[in-house]
């Protein structure tokens, strides 16, 4: 069986804040295949990497994202809360390091990404519920389009996946851009979800690792009805050699350089 991808959760976020290009930038060095992020729409229609409704705690803003335009949430810090989000030159007039501190929109981790040089695949979440529903996912398609990674081939550098709790989301994906994988994000079984077919056209599951240590029978289940899986957030060791075990197609995790580093890479 091969080894599974490594994704990075919110780049290398146990190192470095969580959804900054830093933290980005770090994933790619360490080796991991993939990158992951959450997506949230701003009052302007921006798509932006931030993974709760609520700027407070990994920023020093207050408030919904939804609520701020794209120019006032650049204003804001989004990195001194974590210990990784000072320089590592610790002189005081040395300022901070923009890519530590500054948000990230979708389309700036784009950029990074496709000037990396390198093969990478991208899960991008999509976040709900939300006031703009829909407008998410169309929106994101959009962007897609104008990168050329709405249509795949496998030949391309970058491969974009994208992924939500959200039935519906994964639905709408597939009606604007059927050619996009999609991932089912689950925490617990959905109600009325046979593990032989997950709905909407979704050929990746992506339960939680706790979930998996409860129903030990889940990946085998979901890979013989011809699913892949990938779990998130695959953080300590024991979860680790529970996913290797089970033969997950992909982990999700903080710590890319452990998993690869557990991997042999």
């Amino acid at each position: 069986m091969p080894e599974p991808l490594v994704f990075a959760h919110r780049g290398s976020s146990a190192a470095l804040p969580e959804h900054t290009l830093a933290a980005y930038l770090q994933a790619l060095d360490e080796g991991a295949d993939g990158l992951e992020c959450d997506v949230r729409l701003t009052r302007d229609g921006h798509l932006v990497c931030v993974h709760d409704r609520r700027l407070d705690r990994t920023s020093n803003g207050r408030g919904r994202v939804s609520a701020h335009t794209l120019a006032q949430l650049d204003q804001l810090d989004f990195g001194s809360w974590h210990p990784g989000g000072t320089s590592d030159d610790l002189t005081t007039d040395v300022p901070a390091d923009p890519d530590r501190t500054r948000l990230l929109t979708l389309e700036r981790l784009l950029a990074a990404v496709r000037d990396s040089g390198r093969t990478v695949r991208l899960l991008i979440e999509t976040k709900h519920p939300t006031r703009y529903g829909g407008d998410v996912e169309r929106r994101l398609v959009a962007l897609l389009r104008q990168h050329g990674l709405a249509d795949p081939r496998e030949s391309d550098p970058v491969q974009v996946t994208v992924m939500s709790f959200s039935p519906l989301a994964v639905r709408r994906m597939r009606e604007l851009a059927p050619r996009v994988p999609t991932v089912l994000l689950f925490e617990v079984i959905p109600r009325g979800l046979r593990l032989t077919r997950l709905p909407f056209g979704a050929r990746i599951a992506g339960p939680g690792v706790n979930l998996l240590r409860a129903r030990p029978q889940l990946v085998p289940a979901l890979r013989a009805a011809g699913n892949q899986v990938y779990v998130w957030t695959v953080n300590e060791p024991d979860d680790l050699d529970l996913t290797l075990e089970a033969g997950v197609d992909g982990i999700i995790t903080d710590r890319p350089a452990l998993v690869l580093q557990r991997l042999g890479r």
